[in-house]
């Protein structure tokens, strides 16, 4: 996918290619306009290591930014590279409701610093709300945990040595400068996989536990209907 901003043509990618992304404000995957790309001329004099280019959402007309990598310089356009970082990125969504209160606080300030784009606060974060979510499942919390998650990367098909950081986040409970750095694609990893242990450990108990009480109460209450009129 070549992305090149030309002296005469401005922003130029591939004939007929259409870009899309989740919207950070409506939350719809909708085609990106471009809407406001630096001069050649400008760049060219300045000649900066990232290009910044705001985008209009089709769905909602919002402003959506995006920073680009410059790739090379040449006479008559710049070439950038096609990997983008979104300085705003759509929230995370999750059903915070099952989880415990403690759990749910540090899990949603998990969830802005990925949005943030800073995946290392992110990890701490991720840390302390296992740790918590540990404490609130009971004495065999972390076993029944940590078979969820190596259910994941099973399920997943991650490789150990991608994997290690990962575990070493939700498990290992030594200092904070212990924590292994994580990239982008990591911190994504231990996103998934730590919604996915929450929603095990939490989510999916709460929502069949309810949905039993949610049948007896039918079944008791027929049962009183048919009482009262034989």
């Amino acid at each position: 996918m070549a992305i090149t901003i030309e002296r005469d043509k401005g922003l130029q990618r591939q004939a007929g290619e259409q870009f899309g992304l989740e919207c950070p404000y409506c939350g719809v995957y909708s085609h990106m306009t471009p809407e406001s790309v630096p001069t050649f001329e400008g760049l060219m004099r300045t000649r900066p290591k990232h290009v910044g280019v705001v985008y209009q959402c089709d769905a909602c007309n919002a402003p959506v930014f995006l920073r680009f990598a410059v790739k090379q310089y040449h006479e008559n356009e710049i070439d950038l590279y096609q990997n983008f970082i979104e300085l705003e990125r759509p929230k995370e969504r999750f059903q915070f409701s099952y989880l415990p209160k403690q759990t749910e606080g540090l899990f949603r300030e998990a969830l802005s610093c990925y949005s943030g784009n800073n995946f290392n606060a992110f990890a701490s974060m991720c840390r302390r709300a296992a740790q918590s979510s540990f404490s609130a499942l009971g004495e065999s919390g972390k076993l029944r945990a940590f078979d969820e998650v190596m259910a994941a990367q099973d399920i997943a098909e991650i490789d150990d040595d991608s994997f290690e950081p990962i575990k070493k986040v939700i498990f290992e409970s030594g200092r904070e400068d212990d924590l292994p750095l994580l990239n982008r694609a990591q911190a994504g990893i231990l996103l998934e996989v730590l919604k996915d242990m929450f929603y095990q450990c939490f989510v999916r108990r709460g929502k069949l536990t309810r949905a039993i009480k949610v049948r007896r109460f039918f079944v008791q209450d027929g049962n009183e209907n048919l009482k009262s009129s034989a």
